[in-house]
């Protein structure tokens, strides 16, 4: 994810309603259809970071630390939200899914081969993926 995406993130999800961190990165998972895992280490600054800007309040409840938008974060929330896609979603959001979903499909197959193939199965299906290894490289390079 780009810089500032954990930030407009956590502001969307809260505005849902109030949680506590892990309920936050819970909830990102979800919305992202496990594309992205925010990790503590990015979770709990962001939102100290929020609270630090009266975007965010924290309280205990329950042996545990909630985190809720104030005014100034639901206003914050809205204006972020109308700026852009979630962090995980380009286009119509469904691309990164589908190529996610095609690199797990990609890599399942050539453990099987890797497990059941012969040599010359195992050769062939390596000379495949460096191929499209190189093929995405090229893409990218605007060959």
């Amino acid at each position: 994810m780009r810089r500032g995406d954990i930030r407009r993130a956590i502001l969307s999800t809260l505005g849902e309603e109030p949680a506590h961190g892990y309920e936050v990165m819970r909830r990102l998972e979800a919305q992202s259809g496990g594309i992205w895992r925010p990790s503590p280490g990015s979770v709990y600054p962001t939102l100290q970071m929020l609270e630090d800007e009266g975007l965010v309040r924290s309280e205990e409840r329950d042996g545990t630390r909630v985190y809720e938008l104030t005014e100034s974060g639901r206003t914050e929330a809205e204006v972020g939200g109308r700026a852009g896609q979630p962090p995980w979603e380009h286009g119509d959001g469904t691309g990164v899914r589908a190529l996610r979903e095609a690199t797990f499909g990609a890599m399942a197959a050539a453990r099987q081969v890797s497990a059941t193939g012969s040599a010359e199965q195992i050769e062939r299906a390596t000379a495949v993926l460096d191929g499209a290894r190189r093929e995405l490289y090229r893409m990218l390079a605007g060959d």
